[in-house]
């Protein structure tokens, strides 16, 4: 299969688009490379050093399924720059849809984002509740969905609302719940826990990869929007796990950060697709990696540090 992958030089598109790879397929990353690019060199991998908001048509052709990954990642980083963040996230897609309308592509994989649902108290956050974003990149996300979907006559559409995400990647990120609480125990041997009782989903970077191929195998599923996040957890959980394996202090702070949020992923388990990896594998990832010397913190393992030194 001949698949562009839109973001693929990312922290999820780096680990995916090495699965695809291994899958045989042709894949082509279409990237800014604003972050680097950690791939090895494949005769079945393609680059385009492109942004995604000059995208065209003559960009799309030939290819069997698109993967949408760029945007700008996460709410610290939305509220650098608003402006960007809607033109990245929200008038791309509008852009790649509309392109896409002149190509043969009948198949298109959008990630979404599982904090679109806003605060909720439900235990069971499925797909059927209602959106009530509250931050800017919240509201990005959601609109976006509303853009692609609104071409689903025309495309098989799957939006995926992943969870936070954690686990090893050659594009590392060290901003994500997991991935910092467990480089921290490492390095500094402390945790810093802001609140704490916060839920967050979780999904193991493996895991969503998964997700990805799952809908790039079975394109007749129907079209929509699809949770994909597993463990619902408190922060002070995540970190109390953390320390069951790396021997820390945890230090708590008070925040003014409500963001609270489950996820019930019974949708996508009922296509067939099955988890294998978790919050506990990703851990022990992270700290194998580390004792390798193969997780290097440097500025670009930190989304806003490193927007804010490149200037965008």
């Amino acid at each position: 299969m001949k698949i562009l992958v839109i973001g693929g030089c990312g922290y999820i598109g780096t680990v995916l688009v090495e699965k695809l790879i291994m899958l045989n397929h042709a894949v082509t990353v279409f990237d800014t490379e604003w972050f680097g690019n950690y791939h090895r060199a494949n005769k079945n991998l393609n680059f385009k050093k492109k942004d995604v908001r000059d995208i065209s048509p003559l960009d799309l052709k030939d290819y069997d399924s698109v993967i949408h990954l760029a945007n700008i990642a996460n709410d610290p980083s939305v509220e650098l720059n608003p402006n960007l963040s809607w033109e990245v996230n929200v008038l791309a897609s509008n852009l790649l849809m509309q392109c896409l309308k002149k190509s043969k592509v009948k198949h298109i994989i959008y990630a979404s984002s599982g904090s679109v649902y806003g605060v909720k108290t439900e235990e069971h956050v499925t797909e059927d509740l209602d959106l009530v974003p509250i931050s800017t990149y919240n509201k990005t996300k959601m609109i976006s969905e509303r853009v692609l979907l609104s071409y689903k006559d025309d495309f098989k559409i799957h939006c995926i609302r992943p969870a936070t995400v954690c686990g090893f990647s050659p594009r590392m990120r060290l901003d994500v719940t997991v991935n910092m609480l467990t480089f921290q125990a490492l390095k500094k041997k402390t945790m810093t826990v802001y609140g704490g009782t916060q839920i967050r989903p979780n999904i193991h970077i493996q895991d969503l990869s998964e997700v990805f191929i799952h809908f790039l195998d079975n394109p007749d599923i129907e079209s929509g929007a699809y949770n994909a996040g597993f463990e619902n957890l408190s922060i002070l959980d995540i970190a109390n796990i953390i320390n069951s394996k790396i021997n820390s202090k945890i230090e708590i702070f008070p925040t003014k950060d409500i963001r609270s949020y489950r996820q019930n992923s019974d949708k996508l388990l009922k296509t067939g697709f099955k988890k294998k990896f978790g919050v506990n594998k990703a851990i022990d990832e992270i700290i194998e990696k580390y004792n390798q010397g193969l997780i290097i913190e440097k500025e670009s393992c930190y989304t806003v540090n490193w927007m804010k030194k490149m200037k965008l």
